[in-house]
């Protein structure tokens, strides 16, 4: 009845959302020390067709206000994965954090992946010229 309950509130109430709550699944709190990472359980696990993966992203909301963020984001959980889900958040601020049973941690969004076997790829000597070319980490600008 717990994982019910659970799964039912991670699903958002807006229709339109991108994604779902994960919520921490917690018979203790947990407190985040400022500059600490913790793995925090979420009780869900999901079988997903071999063209999807899940997403795991940080809620704007905890970076904003509490400095509060899925350490690598996007995280990925992929389609053969039939484990936990369970969220890598870090503490950016100089407060503690405590995350308790319930609390929306992340989101997670179901996405789409072309998987590398239907792909051919081919080596080559050169690549051809594009209007951007080699140019990244921030070479088109600021505005």
């Amino acid at each position: 009845e717990k994982i019910i309950e659970h799964i039912t509130k991670s699903f958002n109430k807006y229709l339109d959302d991108s994604g779902m709550d994960l919520r921490a699944n917690l018979d203790n709190n947990i407190i985040i020390k400022s500059g600490e990472i913790k793995l925090i359980p979420t009780g869900l696990h999901f079988e997903l067709p071999e063209s999807m993966e899940i997403q795991v992203r940080p809620r704007s909301g905890l970076a904003a206000k509490n400095g509060i963020t899925v350490l690598n984001t996007p995280g990925t959980v992929d389609s053969n994965y039939r484990g936990e889900i369970k969220i890598i958040l870090i503490n950016l601020s100089n407060e503690d954090f405590k995350v308790e049973r319930g609390d929306r941690i992340a989101q997670g969004v179901f996405n789409n992946v072309l998987k590398p076997k239907w792909l051919s790829m081919n080596k080559v000597d050169r690549l051809s010229d594009s209007s951007r070319n080699k140019g990244g980490f921030g070479s088109t600008g600021k505005k």
